[in-house]
């Protein structure tokens, strides 16, 4: 599957190769640096445009298989670019604070999940209108706060196949947690991130509101498109599978008995009236 990623052009246009001043550079990012220029490094964008490819590659394949993944991204220029992103793709996303335990703990965080949703189906059937004003609004604000909390997870079955992450550095703790699990992290890392620690690090600049979006979109057109997949062959082997059960034949059985034959279909029980078959069991057009 040939997915469409952004050229050097418009990586440069979006500002992705700006850099942070070299006093705070990460040193095992040097392969992904091109130059220093006004003290601030320039990333290689040649770089940025290969790993960007690889990881969207990556996730396609996951999508594709009906995996679930997570987007997360906390920092403020972030937030609205990957709820939007990921709700659009059909990925889940992280946008307030990654909760601890999220991956370790799978289980309780589950439960708030869980308590969420039977909260929001309560307050839409109208099982809380027998609460005074007060403790509605008490409801009301715990269910916001479950919201902010989880509200971007639920619907999520198991801990997630893979881990895309805005600035490495700042959500360190999710990256830790999928690293714990095996589970394979894509992040957006900038000079003053290690790529080591991520699976499939995209060299890119993390602050630009324009370098985010772009990068989100280009990683969230490559899982909507995954799924879409999964769900077209998820359909063609349903309907193939209804083609196979049509065309099997009927199955017949012939029963001799001292008068004539006796056809049954294969749900057909002998009965003490019939006696034992004594001729051939054959389909009979």
């Amino acid at each position: 599957m040939k997915l469409k990623t952004p050229k050097i052009e418009d990586l440069f246009d979006a500002g992705v190769h700006f850099g942070h001043q070299i006093r705070r550079w990460h040193p095992r990012m040097e392969p992904y640096i091109y130059t220093v220029q006004n003290n601030i490094h320039v990333i290689n964008l040649e770089e940025t445009e290969k790993k960007l490819k690889e990881a969207c590659e990556f996730l396609y394949e996951k999508a594709k298989s009906g995996d679930q993944l997570i987007f997360v991204g906390t920092k403020r220029q972030a937030r609205d670019i990957i709820e939007l992103e990921a709700k659009r793709c059909g990925a889940k996303h992280v946008t307030d604070r990654w909760l601890g335990g999220t991956i370790t703990n799978f289980k309780m965080i589950k439960k708030n999940i869980d308590n969420l949703v039977d909260m929001l189906k309560k307050r839409e059937t109208g099982e809380y209108n027998k609460y005074t004003k007060k403790e509605r609004l008490m409801l009301d604000r715990e269910i916001g706060d479950l919201q902010r909390r989880v509200g971007g997870i639920v619907g999520l079955r198991d801990v997630p196949s893979a881990v895309f992450v805005i600035d490495t550095k700042k959500e360190r703790t999710a990256v830790r947690e999928a690293k714990s699990f095996g589970i394979p992290v894509i992040g957006i890392v900038d000079t003053n991130c290690d790529p080591t620690a991520i699976d499939y690090p995209i060299p890119a600049n993390d602050d630009a509101i324009k370098s985010i979006a772009l990068i989100v979109k280009t990683i969230s057109d490559a899982v909507e498109q995954g799924y879409k997949d999964f769900d077209e062959d998820k359909a063609n082997a349903e309907k193939k599978e209804k083609e196979v059960v049509a065309e099997e034949p009927e199955l017949k059985v012939i029963l001799v008995t001292s008068d004539e034959e006796i056809i049954l279909d294969d749900t057909a029980v002998q009965t003490d009236e019939t006696l034992p078959i004594i001729g051939e069991v054959d389909k009979k057009e």
